[in-house]
């Protein structure tokens, strides 16, 4: 992974997760108790995804705008905050169900200036975006099809699905390969972290 940080996000990376830590023993945000296991597991993991995503801002390859981002069963912030600290210049939407957790994006929103990030306490099936999204990325869904069908209301017709996946789901493709199409699926490589990750970049078939 090749990512350049700021001091300005390093800071908030930091702080991020040192909220992360405090909050998750109240309010269960993960499984993952150590904080140097939720740096590795979330952190370093959200992060991966980063210098994909610069390409398409610098549109050294196929480009896809993506001014416009849901993360879709956020969660504690995952990968949704780290990213909007990476490209304040992209709009991000954190979507969960768990009140629990939408209060402590809120919280973390708040403490860091976040001014590039909604979120949005509902049900994906319940959210009905104001403007549809060029980008729906998630670390949530169980299988392919459930996020490509679940957030088919959230997603622009051009607009691409990111999924964040550990060992290629070759089985999760076949049920929509008839609607969806694989543009590109990246090995992503995670520091601190065993066993494989995969990014996939999915679209409706036009």
């Amino acid at each position: 992974m090749s990512v350049t940080l700021t001091a300005v996000q390093i800071e908030k990376l930091l702080a991020y997760i040192r909220e992360f830590e405090k909050w998750n023993k109240a309010y269960n945000l993960s499984a993952v108790r150590d904080i140097q296991q939720m740096v590795a597991r979330h952190l370093l993991d959200s992060l991966s995804v980063v210098p994909w995503l610069a390409l398409q801002k610098s549109g050294a390859q196929k480009n896809f705008p993506l001014t416009r981002m849901i993360d879709v069963g956020t969660g504690g912030g995952l990968p949704g905050i780290p990213l909007a600290i990476m490209f304040p210049e992209k709009q991000f939407t954190l979507l969960d169900s768990n009140g629990k957790k939408t209060r402590f994006l809120f919280h973390v929103k708040t403490l860091l200036g976040l001014t590039n990030v909604t979120v949005e306490n509902r049900r994906v099936e319940e959210f009905t975006p104001t403007e549809k999204f060029q980008g729906v990325i998630s670390r949530a869904f169980a299988s392919l099809q459930d996020m490509t069908e679940g957030c088919a209301n959230l997603i622009e017709s051009d607009g691409i699905f990111i999924a964040m996946k550990g060992l290629f789901p070759e089985d999760e493709l076949a049920p929509i390969n008839d609607k969806i199409e694989l543009l590109e699926t990246i090995k992503l490589v995670v520091a601190e972290t065993d066993g494989e990750r995969h990014l996939l970049i999915m679209r409706t078939k036009q």
